[in-house]
């Protein structure tokens, strides 16, 4: 068995509730994961919604989540340092933390969350934007796993 990445509230490929979306409560949705390699110091998660019409969107940017964890709630507060270690990146909206799903009308988007094994903790700011996580990232990643959800309007 794989790095494996799953949520409660939707199924890989399958439709995510309005709760998690600016339509609803735009909650983080609850997140699980399993089979992390061997050696993870830290995770790191990006969410991001390559269909949006100004380019790939970022919704989420969590990185430091500690390599014990194997999994994160609904609803993680939109703070900069999260109880446990973990720091949160600027999403595309210009805000801490998550930002759910809102695309325009029309065809349904897909929504991935990829979370990463690394090897090392992070030095970085909160608020950090997802391309310098990639950057920092860089020869650090012991593994992925990822979720795909699609929402539409």
């Amino acid at each position: 068995m794989g790095f494996e990445l799953k949520s409660r509230a939707f199924s890989s490929s399958g439709a995510i509730p309005a709760k998690y979306t600016c339509d609803g409560a735009d909650l983080s949705p609850p997140l699980e994961w399993t089979g992390a390699p061997e050696g993870v110091e830290t995770f790191a998660l990006i969410a991001d919604d390559p269909d949006a019409p100004v380019g790939t969107w970022v919704h989420w940017v969590l990185f430091n989540i500690p390599g014990i964890a194997n999994s994160l709630p609904e609803g993680v507060p939109a703070e900069e340092r999260l109880e446990g270690g973990a720091i949160q990146g600027i999403n595309g909206f210009r805000r801490i933390g998550y930002g759910g799903p809102c695309p325009p009308p029309g065809k349904p988007h897909r929504y991935f969350f990829k979370l990463y094994a690394l090897s090392k903790k992070l030095d970085l700011p909160p608020g950090v934007a997802k391309k310098n996580l990639l950057k920092s990232m860089e020869g650090s990643i012991l593994g992925q796993a990822e979720l795909m959800g699609m929402y539409g309007r």
